[in-house]
């Protein structure tokens, strides 16, 4: 992995853990003594943090600072449990979405997740489609889902389902994070 994918991945990783604790920025410079346009820099991938501050970090972010390192495997023994500092990151895209699944690692016919889309964030410029069928429930912020190339605005309490062989992609066309729970089936 390049040193900037790196970077991106680690920032990306910081800002969901932060959001996921639901700590605004001030918050976490205030618990670690760090600039609040050091801890934005970091979360951006524009400047490196030393181990001093990813341990002033996960301090205030409640996690070991090996977690911005590790890929995240359960360490609950209960296999049908997900604990909310045990969710798997299944992908991390320059294109600003954050995946986390909430259902455990083992094969099951649904795949539960919260997505985090940064503004801007989309699941990319192609539509796509295949089996199975998906739904979500938008928590906050908004998200533009496209369905057979029709823009629908979601906001809050708003949910959706639809067969995933309708041509479909999403974004976040606002200038706040949005939050999505999103359902897929496998079939």
């Amino acid at each position: 992995m390049a040193e900037d994918d790196s970077d991106q991945r680690l920032g990306e990783t910081i800002r969901m853990m932060r959001q996921r604790a639901g700590l605004s920025i001030q918050e976490v410079a205030k618990t670690t003594g760090l600039s609040t346009g050091m801890i934005s820099q970091v979360e951006r991938a524009l400047a490196t943090p030393s181990v001093r501050t990813l341990r002033l970090l996960s301090i205030a972010l409640g996690v070991p600072i090996s977690y911005f390192f590790e890929d995240h495997e359960p360490v609950s023994p209960v296999r049908y449990i997900v604990r909310k500092n045990d969710r798997r990151l299944l992908r991390l895209t320059a294109s600003g979405v954050v995946k986390e699944a909430l259902t455990p690692a083992e094969k099951g016919e649904i795949e539960f997740y919260e997505l985090t889309l940064n503004p801007g964030g989309s699941s990319g410029t192609d539509f796509v489609r295949h089996s199975g069928e998906k739904a979500g429930y938008v928590l906050a912020g908004r998200l533009r889902l496209w369905l057979d190339h029709e823009a629908h605005v979601l906001e809050p309490g708003d949910s959706f389902r639809f067969p995933s062989t309708v041509p479909h992609m999403f974004d976040n066309p606002t200038q706040q994070v949005a939050r999505v729970i999103w359902v897929t089936t496998l079939g």
